[in-house]
């Protein structure tokens, strides 16, 4: 019993492992997301359909990084992986309102989600997910994590990823985008099927230029190999020098 417990351990760490350093080189092309999100078309009698296509960082439009940093992970280029003054800021608002629950997920963990895992909010999901963020970080470098990650993300019904939020929201290349239309994007990340790009509602809208105020306060998103200076950071927003 012992080996057989030990060799399902080994199997866990070395496959984990593996599957994250193939997916540092490989496109990420199907997700566990993308496979619940068409069982659940199967099941509600939808013509199973899903809009996704791969497309590298480069062909990405450099505001759209920095979009996302303002809306979802302000310190997602000093942290690793966890941003536990972030954590702390919820956990106190949460004490206080005790009503909505508001979360600290940084980029890398929903990368993590969104790659290797399922939606939930159960104590062995969460677990895992911080396994496959420590992992990620150590692995991959912020570059591939904000590629994977504008590629894996959910961006509205059927739709995956920049390339295709971009095509049928935009009618363009995601190189191609604007400022404002990478906040726009942004905007509607906590809640896609909520929110949309397409048809922005009055909300939406008001969080897209809160977006494009939060963008003035960080530098432009860095290079393979170039670094953040610390000292350009103030409150965990990044300043221009």
């Amino acid at each position: 019993m012992k080996k057989i417990l030990r060799g399902i351990i080994v199997f866990f760490f070395a496959s984990t492992i593996l599957a994250v350093i193939a997916f540092r080189f490989v496109p990420v092309l199907v997700t566990p997301l993308m496979v619940i999100r068409l069982c659940e078309q199967v099941k509600d009698g939808v013509t199973p359909r899903i809009y996704h296509r791969w497309t590298s960082l480069e062909n990405i439009s450099p505001h759209m990084p920095v979009a996302v940093m303002a809306s979802e992970d302000q310190r997602f280029l000093l942290h690793h992986g966890f941003d536990y003054k972030a954590i702390e800021n919820a956990a106190k608002k949460n004490r206080k309102s005790g009503t909505k629950k508001l979360g600290a997920s940084t980029i890398t963990q929903q990368t993590a989600k969104n790659v290797f895992l399922w939606p939930g909010r159960t104590w062995l999901r969460k677990g895992l997910e911080a396994y496959f963020s420590l992992l990620i970080e150590i692995f991959w470098s912020k570059q591939r994590i904000m590629e994977v990650y504008l590629n894996s993300i959910e961006m509205g019904d059927q739709i995956y990823g920049i390339y295709s939020v971009s095509k049928h929201h935009f009618d363009k290349k995601p190189i191609d985008l604007t400022r404002s239309e990478c906040a726009l994007i942004a905007a509607t990340l906590p809640n896609p099927h909520k929110y949309s790009s397409k048809q922005p509602t009055p909300y939406v809208k008001k969080r897209q230029r809160q977006i494009e105020k939060q963008m003035i306060n960080i530098p432009s998103f860095p290079k393979e190999g170039e670094k953040v200076n610390p000292n350009t950071v103030r409150g965990g927003i990044y300043k221009k020098k």
